[in-house]
């Protein structure tokens, strides 16, 4: 397997960490994404969504990350990254869509930077913005784990849930966000990190890590 990623890019982290936890081996491609590596024609050609992650599997192409992670958890289902039962796998899901979907897309490079150079608001209104849609959204799943607190975001072991929070708080410790008001899912990052899975796949341990 080959796997088209940018450090910084917490989808790309994800995809790292769900690798990591079944232990599957994998090259890794860096595709700079400030340097704009991501819409070069021989990267286009093979992800037409201009975006990472990709993972090549085979002759197989995979775009977006939580769809890699479910392909990688039916294709090599120990262990499994989603729960057993119906009711879990759809707690799990909500809550990583809570992330991916709710959090992430109002804060990532090609919307940063199209607030500051098509809309022109100054770094400081920007980091406003990015601050402002990681705290509310943090609250969300704050209010799921306290429904229902356990090691993890559901149970005992980490699931795609976990693996979509991880990543999520890395970005709003860079931007320096508040996340006192959210101590279940800082407990939460905290029992992940233990695990090397989560700590040697972070931003700082990739080989194009700047």
């Amino acid at each position: 397997m080959k796997l088209y990623n940018y450090f910084r890019s917490s989808a790309s982290y994800r995809v790292r960490i769900a690798l990591a936890l079944k232990g599957l081996e994998y090259d890794y491609i860096p595709v700079h994404l400030v340097r704009r590596e991501h819409l070069d024609e021989t990267y286009t050609a093979m992800a037409t969504s201009r975006l990472v992650p990709l993972l090549q599997d085979g002759d197989a192409k995979l775009t977006q990350s939580l769809a890699i992670i479910e392909y990688l958890d039916e294709t090599h289902p120990q262990p499994p990254l989603l729960p057993a039962d119906a009711l879990g796998r759809a707690r799990v899901r909500a809550i990583a869509q809570d992330i991916a979907c709710e959090i992430h897309p109002l804060n990532n490079l090609r919307v940063l930077r199209y607030l500051t150079h098509d809309l022109k608001l100054s770094e400081d209104d920007k980091n406003r913005w990015y601050r402002h849609w990681v705290e509310s959204g943090l609250e969300a799943v704050e209010r799921q784990l306290a429904a229902q607190p356990a090691r993890y975001c559901h149970g005992d072991v980490p699931t795609l849930a976990d693996i979509t929070l991880v990543p999520q708080i890395f970005n709003a410790q860079r931007f320096e966000c508040r996340t006192d008001h959210v101590p279940q899912v800082m407990r939460v990052f905290e029992a992940c990190m233990q695990l090397e899975a989560f700590s040697k796949t972070q931003p700082s341990a990739c080989p194009d890590a700047a």
